[in-house]
């Protein structure tokens, strides 16, 4: 799980990202070419350090062809005519899977409790 605490830590790693998402380094250097608006700063030896920012617009675009299944040319055109839409839908996808997370969690100890 990435580190959120913004006074610790400003940007991530392409593996921190990549480990986040379930996806590979190589998946997530391609959607930068075929995503404009996934532009993380490269450092010393190009090595890519993603910004908060960054993060979210990566996880635009996961949820969008990995959950949703779109291509990656209608993602790209969802983004760019309804941002705001995507990424509400991206914010509350994220709010239910934690409420979900928390619920089994939850589960799991009433459970263990009996």
């Amino acid at each position: 799980m990435l580190n959120r605490d913004k006074n610790l830590k400003m940007y991530y790693s392409i593996k921190e990202v990549a480990q986040e998402l379930g996806v590979t380094e190589t998946l997530l250097r391609y959607w930068e070419k075929v995503f404009p608006t996934i532009a993380p700063r490269k450092g010393g030896r190009d090595i890519r350090q993603y910004s908060e920012d960054d993060l979210n617009e990566v996880k635009l675009v996961y949820n969008l062809v990995k959950v949703k299944g779109m291509k990656l040319s209608a993602a790209r055109d969802a983004i760019a005519h309804n941002r705001d839409g995507v990424q509400n839908n991206t914010e509350l996808l994220e709010r239910l899977q934690g409420i979900r997370s928390q619920l089994v969690a939850l589960k799991r100890e009433l459970d263990s409790l009996v």
